[in-house]
């Protein structure tokens, strides 16, 4: 075809006609070794934008384009090459879970007050979950793609931290600029922040199973990554790492069952006090003392714990309206990717901020409450089933595995990365951001990988 091609282009005198061949052969190339596509996603994820495409939907490029191509090819190889996979792989439970959560919101999207958004939730949620699912399991088969895939988002990522802390730093690392010096890279620092704290595990981990300069280059990237986690000024972020070093410890002493019953008899009792008697209005913010601190980062600090920082209390304020929401809804929610405007006719106006008109129409800063006001309480409850789970196989896995092993460093670097995002899910929500839902995905993958590699062996070929 590319003979042919470049003749009829010779004789026509116009390197169009060799346009057709190259398609064809470049389609060949991508159906056989569409690896090289899920390494061009990882390789180019940092740098992805959302752009709009009409209809109050949008679209992040070149991510969700490139995960359209890899669900094709995902499903064509599962398809043409029955087997492929593992049945016991195919079952797991983790898997089971998020086909549940997959059907939950199916159901959900019947009842939806925006069935438009709802079937792109749909739709988005499969092209996430096929390739970074199902493609890792087919293409990761030895621990070294685990880091070859952790080294390509990394180079990326850091590129993306030497521009931004060059621009941050023309403003002389100022908390009220940091927001500008991240954009148009990324949506705003909450999401530049969370990337670098969730590849810190795998940076660690990386130098620790690598020598001579490959260590070195990890190191160095460890160092890039934290040093724009500190000067993101993100207090989630910078306190997830410490988060994920205390889950490794309850992990280590087989106390995650006992972590996960406290967790349960926490949410218990607290839904109860702030239900009972309507408790949640004593804590109402002042309107005229809760303002941004933008000019300083310890006073930023210290309206944080007296509750009158905006942003705090302006997540107070939605998250109320989610709950009035799911009291209003409590089975089938207002349906997935409606809570924005949906919410406004929940809020309470005790709570508003100065920035309750929500001009970037964000959501509720808490996934979980997310899943309950727009898919009931079957959704949030299969998602907390989901994490209990993945907790207690971490677990496992960790205590199957030797110390210093190859093994150990991946169920390591993909569960405190996986802990990482879970403690931002408490006030954001980010699994469908392609720069983290990406590696909160990836890490589940991994984890369901390991079960095998621990049972069989890792193959050598």
């Amino acid at each position: 075809m590319l003979v042919g091609g470049g003749a009829v282009a010779a004789l026509l005198e116009t390197p169009l006609a060799l346009v057709p061949a190259v398609l064809v052969v470049g389609a060949l190339i991508v159906f056989i070794e569409w690896r090289l596509i899920y390494y061009l996603l990882f390789l180019t994820l940092a740098f992805s934008r959302e752009i709009g495409v009409g209809g109050g939907l949008s679209l992040d490029v070149p991510s969700e384009p490139l995960m359209l191509v890899l669900t094709v090819c995902v499903l064509g190889t599962l398809v043409l090459q029955r087997g492929v996979l593992r049945s016991r792989e195919m079952l797991h439970p983790i898997i089971v879970l998020l086909a549940l959560l997959l059907l939950w919101s199916v159901v959900s999207s019947f009842f939806s007050v925006d069935s438009t958004k709802s079937i792109k939730y749909i739709l988005a949620k499969i092209w996430y979950l096929v390739p970074f699912i199902l493609g890792t399991l087919l293409l990761v088969r030895r621990t070294s793609e685990v880091w070859r895939v952790a080294a390509l988002y990394v180079v990326g990522t850091c590129i993306t931290v030497v521009i931004i802390v060059a621009r941050h730093a023309a403003t002389g690392f100022s908390f009220d600029t940091i927001n500008s010096a991240v954009q148009p890279i990324y949506r705003n620092h909450v999401t530049y922040a969370t990337v670098l704290a969730l590849l810190l595990p795998y940076t660690l981990y990386g130098a620790r199973r690598s020598k001579g300069m490959v260590r070195l280059a990890w190191h160095v990237a460890s160092g890039l990554l934290l040093f724009g986690l500190l000067t993101s000024f993100t207090r989630a972020s910078i306190l997830s790492l410490p988060v994920a070093g205390l889950f490794y410890w309850i992990v280590r002493l087989r106390q995650t069952r006992l972590l996960l019953v406290g967790v349960a008899v926490s949410v218990l009792a607290g839904a109860g006090y702030f239900l009972h008697e309507n408790n949640y209005m004593l804590y109402a913010p002042d309107f005229e003392k809760t303002v941004f601190n933008g000019e300083d980062f310890e006073k930023h600090l210290e309206a944080t714990y007296k509750l009158q920082d905006m942003s705090g209390m302006e997540r107070v304020y939605r998250w109320v309206a989610a709950s009035r929401m799911a009291a209003d809804k409590p089975i089938v929610g207002s349906g997935p990717s409606t809570f924005y405007p949906e919410y406004k006719r929940y809020t309470v106006r005790s709570f508003r901020t100065y920035v309750s008109g929500n001009p970037e129409k964000s959501t509720t800063h808490n996934y979980f409450l997310l899943l309950l006001a727009e898919q009931g309480f079957p959704g949030m409850l299969l998602f907390m089933v989901l994490l209990g789970s993945v907790i207690i196989i971490i677990e496992s896995l960790y205590h199957r595995t030797s110390p210093k092993t190859q093994l150990r460093y991946v169920v390591l670097a993909a569960s405190m990365s996986f802990i990482i995002i879970v403690f931002h899910l408490l006030l954001n929500e980010l699994v469908e951001v392609d720069k983290i839902g990406s590696f909160f995905f990836v890490n589940l993958a991994l984890l369901i990988r390991m079960s095998t590699w621990i049972r069989e062996g890792e193959p050598t070929t």
